[in-house]
């Protein structure tokens, strides 16, 4: 694949953000807010604006079919998608419906990353056993691609009722709605995708990026195995961009060290340090930087993984809008042309344009 044909997208879960005095926004502001951030994306040439899912205070991503088509009626170009869909407490019918209706309002534009989430508050929100989280992802990716690949569908499974030669509306043409299965570092899980002949997307939050390496080559294995085509894989990572790398560092470090002191206290981890976030940044999963820096280590982490697709999850933490604007405009302004100049230079071999999920 080209350099000018790999895919540069922004990731948000719309985090509750502060104002100037550092005082918390309203959940409805915020929303606004993540509008107009993807307006200015498509502005600056960014290829897609992908939204999350979650199920809890500090995220207003809980329903993103309707703010991407809010974004679908304010622009042209842009992709729409998901940063991830906990497909395992959807139903893939009403997925379905739901992108199929932003693929026709924003001219085909829609497209999903589905995985299994590593947050599991949607679980209990919606009445499902934590004991099914592998057979209701293998179950509801099974019924999904169904439904986006050919209808009418004939089905049967274990946790929703059975479907008999079931057209679902609205129809989408050949190719549309893009399927990728977004992987946090499960083996199973690449081969999942393999097996599904989809495209694959590692998140990548912390380490080395060069250890998801084995998980590329088992990938382009499992489809030859499965006799798949070679197919794309994207990384989805975090990061910020300002000015100068002194300037991203003072901005970003305090609301990372606020956001993973939260993640410390849920999970048990260690709190982070200012070590640990400096050497993410040096040699790990955090793109911070001025465009130079930043383009530097995307341009990198695109050769050793293979990629045909890096989404930037940008401005992690509670980070103002107009930090976020700010960030979003050296993104698409400066660092995305300087990584397709670096990887025309020293070119590197993709797998497959991504298409729909038929295979």
């Amino acid at each position: 694949m080209a350099a000018h044909d790999m895919e540069f997208g922004l990731d948000t879960f719309l985090p509750v953000t502060v104002d100037g005095a550092g005082e918390a926004l309203s959940g409805d502001q915020v929303i606004r807010n993540t509008v107009e951030e993807a307006v200015l994306a498509e502005s600056v040439g960014i290829d897609s604006f992908n939204i999350g899912e979650h199920y809890r205070t500090e995220f207003m991503d809980s329903a993103g079919h309707v703010i991407l088509a809010a974004i679908a009626g304010r622009t042209d170009r842009i992709r729409l998608g998901t940063a991830v869909t906990v497909l395992s407490t959807q139903d893939p019918v009403r997925l379905y419906t739901d992108f199929a209706t932003l693929d026709a309002v924003s001219s085909g534009r829609a497209q999903l990353v589905v995985g299994r989430g590593s947050l599991t508050d949607s679980f209990p929100l919606f009445g499902f056993d934590l004991a099914d989280y592998e057979e209701l992802f293998e179950e509801k990716l099974d019924l999904l691609v169904r439904l986006l690949r050919a209808q009418p569908v004939t089905w049967s499974g274990e946790f929703r009722s059975p479907l008999t030669n079931q057209f679902v509306s609205p129809p989408i043409p050949e190719e549309h709605i893009p399927t990728w299965v977004g992987v946090g570092g499960s083996p199973q899980s690449v081969m999942r995708a393999a097996r599904f002949g989809l495209p694959l997307m590692l998140a990548i939050i912390a380490g080395r990026p060069a250890r998801f390496a084995p998980y590329v080559e088992l990938y382009k294995r499992a489809l030859e195995e499965y006799g798949k085509p070679q197919l794309p894989v994207g990384l989805h990572s975090l990061g910020f961009v300002a000015p100068t790398d002194e300037e991203a560092m003072d901005v970003q470090w305090p609301y990372y060290k606020e956001q993973f002191e939260w993640a410390a206290r849920e999970r048990g981890w260690r709190p982070p340090t200012y070590e640990q976030f400096q050497a993410e940044v040096d040699h790990g999963s955090m793109y911070v930087g001025s465009p130079e820096t930043v383009a530097n280590r995307i341009a990198e982490v695109a050769r050793t993984l293979s990629l045909s697709r890096f989404d930037l999850l940008y401005a992690l933490g509670r980070v103002p809008h107009e930090q976020r604007m700010a960030t979003i405009e050296l993104y698409g302004r400066e660092v995305i042309p300087r990584v397709r100049e670096l990887l025309a230079a020293s070119p590197v071999e993709h797998g497959a344009p991504a298409g729909g999920v038929r295979s």
